[in-house]
């Protein structure tokens, strides 16, 4: 990746926002550019460093990670924002993906998992751990607060909706399907604007929830259409 990735640490502990910090001063690609130890620093620190990716715990004094992130989209609605904490209950998850947080990985996690993440959230992609995906597909038993488009989707917006779910990016999207990645962009943007959806994590989990993908023991799977 030629574009370096600016990315700001928030976490009340200083021994996993150093350890952190070290990992990532490893990697060729990723810069961290600040620390922050609760969520007001975070949100002050957000709008002054305007980083590229915020890795964003959720147990924090002051004001937590969840209200953190809401604060930080509002006001700064492309900020792309990966919560990584040890939290998988259902009152944290559901929260912080409605509050705007594109990833959610949790600090078990292996330092890979972390770099694939920082770099799925940054192209703009979503990444969700496959145990936190059952869990909030377990707690979206309402239907969305604005009512279903009367445009239906169309077959291929289907298709591609199954695969971003996947956890395809869009350059694989358009090599499996053999289209153009703008091509790709146009069919998410549509699935995004017909079905009310904010991100790609959202798109995933309907596409959970309505059946159109499924979740085995390794994570997201097709289902057959």
């Amino acid at each position: 990746m030629n574009q370096t990735i600016r990315v700001l640490i928030v976490d009340d502990h200083t021994i996993v926002r150093k350890g952190i910090r070290a990992l990532l001063a490893e990697i060729a690609g990723l810069e961290v550019i600040g620390e922050a130890a609760d969520g007001l620093e975070a949100v002050a620190l957000a709008f002054r460093l305007n980083p590229d990716v915020i890795l964003m715990d959720l147990g924090m004094p002051r004001l937590d990670g969840i209200e953190a992130t809401r604060q930080i989209r509002a006001r700064q609605p492309e900020s792309r924002i990966l919560v990584m904490t040890s939290f998988a209950t259902d009152d944290k998850v559901l929260p912080a993906i409605k509050a705007g947080a594109q990833g959610y990985l949790l600090k078990e996690s292996a330092p890979d998992d972390l770099i694939q993440a920082i770099r799925q959230i940054y192209r703009g992609e979503s990444s969700l751990h496959p145990v936190i995906a059952r869990k909030v597909l377990q707690e979206i038993a309402h239907p969305p607060d604005r009512p279903p488009t009367p445009d239906p989707l169309t077959d291929r917006e289907v298709e591609v909706l199954r695969l971003v779910a996947q956890g395809l990016s869009n350059q694989d999207i358009a090599r499996k399907l053999h289209i153009s990645d703008p091509t790709v962009r146009t069919h998410v943007s549509n699935v995004m604007s017909k079905l009310y959806l904010a991100n790609r994590v959202q798109a995933a989990l309907y596409a959970l929830r309505e059946g159109i993908t499924t979740l085995d023991k390794d994570g997201v799977q097709s289902t057959a259409h």
